[in-house]
This record gives structure tokens, sequence and C-alpha cells, in this order.
């Protein structure tokens, strides 16, 4: 165990799972119904690093790291476990999940207590090295890392043990940025650094010298910070209500130096490890958590919606995919859409109907969201249901949902009596609701007045839509499909009806009655009624869907649905692009939930807010934001197959809110430095209506010759974000966290 990686083991020495990984042991791997080969899988000496054997004709072996996994399964909870083996495996198999877009990896053990090991010892490293305490960093830490690191004992490291350190200390630095340093630090020329050489080379490291001057401002007391300096850092710079009892708190939390701790002080690598964590984050600490009021009717909040949530790639020809709904449900999406036709043997299946995408069986995706929905969130999951089956499908579809999500399946309104408004989140915790078609108005289920069997309803306004765009003769009038009882009788607090205008809605529409409408038709409304849609949206739902005419699986913004109160507005949660950026920092607070409180002024009776014409009223809160970004740390590199392609890295700056607050500025770009680049350079904005706002910050590499390349960004609401010296950690195109990566900015919204 001498070599273990800290980073893995801190906190798990002698542990029993950590042997077991450590020992590895024979799984069979899984990629077909014919391509099952047993391979040798073993966690490597770093604990950092999974290693498994190969047969490929150039490599006996293959690696990937720990970082890389999103989650572990166990079970047949993967596509290709489900379809490739058999049910009374069950307990032996489990699936490793990727960040990004690499293929799950599915694994059979020989035994389910096998299995059942290997998931709960990985799940064990992968959350010890998400909760990294950075205690870790004390001085006689780091030496003993070194020492470790130092494998012959020569008291030199080479390139080589000096990368094997950097993996030991967890810190993550490119190649490049490694053999730079060390060329740097190597002033005797010999190949390896010693003594006086490896502190240069650690000082070199962490040095931030944008991070020393704001330090040595407050640290008057022997070079050190006492409590009332750090206090006053937190409330001169920060512009924090800190007590003296929080600056303590801070101090115990992250100084890394027991003598200073003794003395109630923070060094200077105290102060760097508050600052890149979640205290010093731009993220205010307290959204992480479910903060807003949870008892508002259903139609108050924004809802995290999909749009084909079926889809993995485009809307033509991709794969169709229960893994899609596992992906968006952990994202915390709430409103899942599934496209329903007839399927072969009398089994209704998923697809993009007209099209050559590949199909799923409606029975496995409400199995697997039945198994992901509440794992991330608690908040109630609407299932869109867009149904093109057969009467005697529609009724198996109803058996599948009532047996498989049993009671958490919403089957009749909570109320005793007819209810007049939508229930909470809080009081739908746990639960799905449908949304769909429904033969008779919701107060039968109170009157106790028969159903029909059977009757013909309009299609859904999505569904006619989509044959229009999709080829099919566009027909004289609306399609008519016949509906189910069965199938009727769960639509409970979301009846999709046609849209007519906001006065026919108003006078003849119940609260439970929704609309679904085109991005076109939404846009239009937005543009043209902004005041009126508003309204329509106080008391009740609005679904707004993408144009079937993106194919390629594009969004349209969803920011100006959001300012009109449209509370599901569905993006295909497929194309990591800025709308699903914007999504994502949309529903970043509020305990990453699904849902998000609207504003006062979208929910008022009385508010006359327009977004396109903005009047006195309690929307207009003048702010001014100033921002001055000063430096990034550790920027991935972009082309790892070239050597010495390093990024050119440039910052955005971009508020999305009401029009009038739409802006964007961004800094020059610095040539060939990704490790440690700082700009110093101040942007302001001027802001009318904060509670809508969002602040997005993208890091690029600056090509003068084609589009820049993403390196990372991140969004979140203005209300959202901290004041101060604050690090905003920086994420890929596809939402994953760059672990090393980061932006140091300073921030400051102030009164206009």
């Amino acid at each position: 165990m001498e070599q273990n990686g800290t980073a893995g083991k801190h906190g798990l020495e002698g542990d029993a799972d950590l042997h077991f990984l450590l020992a590895g042991s024979k799984l069979i791997k899984v990629r077909s119904d014919t391509w099952k080969k047993n391979r040798f899988y073993k966690l490597e000496e770093d604990c950092k690093t999974l290693w498994h054997e190969s047969h490929k004709l150039f490599r006996k072996h293959k690696t990937f790291s720990i970082d890389d996994i999103n989650s572990v399964r166990k079970g047949r909870q993967s596509e290709g476990l489900t379809k490739y083996t058999d049910q009374s495996v069950e307990d032996q198999c489990f699936s490793i999940i990727f960040k990004g877009r690499k293929k799950n990896l599915d694994l059979m053990a020989p035994t389910s207590e096998d299995a059942s090991r290997w998931v709960s010892a990985l799940e064990k490293i992968i959350g010890n090295m998400r909760n990294l305490n950075y205690q870790q960093k004390s001085e006689h830490w780091i030496i003993n890392c070194m020492r470790k690191a130092d494998k012959n004992e020569d008291n030199k490291m080479t390139l080589k043990e000096l990368k094997h350190f950097l993996r030991q200390i967890n810190v993550d630095v490119d190649d490049t940025y490694a053999e730079e340093l060390f060329n740097k630090c190597d002033k005797s020329r010999s190949g390896s650094l010693e003594g006086s050489e490896i502190k240069h080379f650690y000082d070199l490291l962490t040095h931030r010298e944008e991070v020393d001057v704001i330090y040595a401002k407050y640290a008057q007391t022997g070079g050190q910070m006492s409590v009332p300096e750090l206090q006053s850092f937190l409330l001169n710079e920060q512009r924090e209500n800190a007590s003296v009892d929080r600056a303590l708190k801070l101090i115990e939390k992250y100084e890394l130096d027991e003598t200073a701790k003794q003395k109630q002080h923070m060094t200077k690598d105290g102060f760097l490890m508050y600052l890149n964590h979640e205290e010093g984050s731009v993220l205010n600490p307290a959204h992480r958590q479910v903060y807003q009021d949870m008892s508002q009717p259903l139609n108050h909040y924004y809802i995290s919606s999909s749009h084909n949530t079926y889809l993995m790639e485009d809307q033509l020809k991709g794969p169709s995919s229960i893994e899609a709904y596992i992906r968006a449900l952990m994202k915390s999406c709430r409103c899942v859409e599934l496209d329903c036709w007839d399927g072969a043997n009398g089994e209704p299946v998923i697809y993009h109907g007209y099209t050559f995408t590949s199909k799923v069986l409606f029975r496995d995706v409400i199995k697997a969201i039945k198994e992901y929905a509440f794992k991330t969130s608690e908040y109630p999951v609407i299932l869109s249901l867009e149904n093109h089956c057969s009467v005697e499908q529609q009724k198996l579809m109803a058996h599948h949902m009532i047996s498989i999500l049993g009671g958490a399946l919403l089957v009749q309104p909570l109320e005793e009596a007819m209810p007049t408004n939508f229930p909470s989140p809080e009081a739908l915790k746990g639960r799905f609701l449908i949304k769909g078609k429904r033969l008779n108005k919701l107060n039968a289920v109170f009157t106790g007045s028969p159903t029909l069997e059977e009757d013909s309803v309009s299609e859904e306004d999505e569904a006619a839509d989509g044959e229009k765009e999709n080829g099919q003769k566009a027909k004289a009038k609306k399609s008519k499909i016949k509906l189910a009882k069965e199938l009727s009788n769960l639509v409970i607090y979301c009846k999709s009806v046609h849209f007519s205008g906001f006065e026919h809605a108003k006078d003849n529409q119940a609260f439970y009655e929704m609309s679904s409408l085109k991005e076109s038709k939404a846009f239009n409304l937005a543009d043209t009624a902004a005041i009126a849609f508003i309204h329509h949206n106080m008391d009740k739902l609005s679904r707004i869907y993408p144009a079937g005419s993106r194919t390629d699986s594009s969004n349209y913004n969803p920011v100006p649905m959001w300012n009109a109160g449209c509370q599901i507005v569905a993006l295909n949660f497929q194309t990591p692009h800025k709308e699903m950026h914007l999504n994502q920092g949309r529903f970043l607070p509020n305990g990453f939930s699904g849902y998000v409180l609207k504003p006062e002024f979208q929910r008022g009776l009385s508010s006359q807010f327009d977004p396109n014409t903005l009047t006195n009223g309690p929307w207009l809160k003048k702010k001014t934001l100033h921002v001055m970004v000063i430096s990034a740390q550790q920027l991935p590199k972009l082309n790892k197959d070239k050597n010495k392609s390093i990024v050119d890295p440039l910052v955005r700056v971009e508020i999305h809110g009401v029009s009038a607050d739409m802006a964007s500025k961004e800094t020059h770009s610095i040539e060939n430095n990704g490790f440690n680049p700082m700009w110093n350079e101040n942007f302001q904005f001027d802001i009318q209506v904060p509670d809508l706002a969002l602040v997005r910050f993208v890091v690029e590499d600056y090509d003068s010759t084609s589009q820049n390349d993403l390196v990372g960004q991140y969004c979140l609401p203005l209300t959202s974000m901290q004041n101060g010296y604050r690090h905003v950690p920086l994420l890929t195109k596809r939402g994953d966290v760059i672990c090393s990566a980061g932006l140091f900015v300073h921030l400051m919204l102030l009164d206009a």
C-alpha cells in the first residue's frame, strides 16, 4: 500500500473495500448477445485510475480515470444489460456510466455478492474523491506524498515521479504544464529535481500572484490574518454580514497549519483554500439547498422540462433510448415526453413517428422512470404523453403505468372536493402526474358522472404539428384519435387542450386544462401580448416545445419564454449548447430540484409587468453589476493530440434576461497560457430586472481563422450570485465539472 494515491485513499486507509478494488477481479464485459468477454479489472495504486486488460493487438490493457465516472448502477439498469442479459442474472450485473458521450461499461460479476461489492466500493471511492477535504494539503502531508512519489528513494524526482506526486496531491495538471514547470525548476539540467528545486516546483505550482495582493492587504498580524482581519475582509470585500464567529468557523474549516489554527490565524494557504471552495464560490451556498417556498400552486414555478426525451441525438435517425430518460431525470428534469405508438406483439413503443429513429418499449421506459425519477430531486415528475396508439395499446399503457408506478402515480385529485387551483410541489413530492387528453371534466371524479368507455378526441397539438413537419399531409381539420377510458382517467391536473387564444382560455378553460405551444406561436404571443400571456400563466400551465423543423435537435432560446411566465419550457436535453447551459443555470439554485419559484410580479394578479416595455413597478430594481475578470487556473487543453497546442483563452461575460438587460462583453485573448492567464479587465452592466437575469461566464480558445472553441462555461441567476472575490467553477459543453479549472473574478452588484 506504500504508493497508494491519497486522493482516493484519504480516510480509507486499511478499508476493506479499497483493498478489494486494489486486488481486482475477473468480470464479464457485455457488448452484445455474442460479445461477452472475461476481463480482469482493478484499481491502480494511485487510487484514481481503473485498469483493465484488453485483447487488442497493440494494447494489452486500458485505463480510465475514476474522475470520468458519473455513476455506478447496480442490476440490469442500462439498455445493453436489459437487451443482452437474462433476468436471472439481474443481481450479478452492474454498469459504469461515464460523463460526456463515452459509452456505458456493462459488466457481470461471477456472483451477486461480487457485484454488490464492486458497486459499493466504487461508490465509496468516487464519493471520497468528490468530497476531498483540503485539510490534506498540510506541509506534512505534501512531504509525505513527495516521499511516496519518489519510488526509487534517491531523494530526487524525475518528471515521471513528479506527475505521480501531482496525482497524489490531487492536483490535476495537464502534462504540458507539468513539463514546463519541471524544466523551469530543473536549474541544474540534471533531468531530475532535488532539495530546493522540489520546493520551488511546489511554490510555482500553487503560487497565485493575484491572491497574494488581496491577502497582503488584510494579513497584518505577523504576516497572517487574524480573526478581526478576516472578518474585515468578509465585510468590506465580500459584502457578507459576517460575525466573529463566522470568521472563526472559516479558519477552523480551511486553515491547514495547526500552529496558525491554534492562534486563530489564517495563512495564505488557508485563505486560498477558502477562495476555492463553497464559501468562496460565485454561487450563494444557501441556494445549494431548497431555499424557496415550495407550498405555492404548481403553476407558480418554472419546471425543468425535456422535449423528445427519448432521443440521444437528432430527430430523424438517432437512437431512441431509455438512457436518455435516465440522464434527463438525473439532471433534475421534472417533465419528460413520451411519444407513444403501436408496437409489435401488442406492446406500445416510444419513438419519433414517421422517422427512422429506433424504438424502445413503453414498459421499459416507465420502469426506468420509476427507478430514477427521484434520485436527484424529490419533487413531482410530469409524464407528457403524445399518444398515437390504438385503444387496446392505450389500455396496456395505463396498465403499465398503474402496475409499475404504483402508489406514486396520481390517479385522483389530492383534495376531498373539486379543487380550484393546483396543489404545490411540496404536496406532490414523490408523485407522478400524467399530462394528456381526458374524455371529460375533472369534476366528474366528484360528481360520479359516468365516463364513456372510449371516444374520439382531437390529437395533441404537437402531434398534429409533427405530422405536417414530417411530410404527412396537413389534414383539412384536426385529426381525431380514439381515447381509452383507462388512460383518460389517469389525467388529473394536466389535461391537454387546444389553445384558442387568451380570452377563450380565460372564459372556457379550467385551471387544470393546459396547452402546448410551438415555439413560433409562443414567441409571437410573448412579443405581441406579453401581459396577457403572463396573466394566463398565473392560473394555468403552458408548455412550449421546439419546432419540428429542428431535425438536428437544436433548441430555441428559453429566456423569453421564462420572461413570459411559461412554466414547462421544453428543450432537447441531448443537445449541449448555449440554450441548455442557460437551462442548467436557471435550475442550478433551489437545491437543483427542477423547480424554481417565479418572481412575485409573474404570480400576483394585479401585476402589469411587460418584459418588452419596462414601466415602473416592483420588477424595476435598477442595479449596476461590476465584473472584474482577474484570472483563470489550469484550463484544459482542447487538442490533446497536438503536444504544442496550448489554449489562447479569452473570457466573455453575458447577461440574459429581459431584452433591455441582454448584454455581452469579453476580454482580450492571452496567447499560449491556459495554466494561469491573467486579464484584470473590468466590465459594467446596467440591469433593470435583476429577478429575471442570468449571468453566463464563457471561456473560449481564441482562433483568428475560425470559430473560437469552448473551453468551459458556467451560468447562474444573478440573484444567486455572491459579491466580492469569487471562484467560478467551469463546466464542459455537456455540463460536467472540469475538476482542476476555474475563473477568479471580483463581482459587485450595486443599486443604480
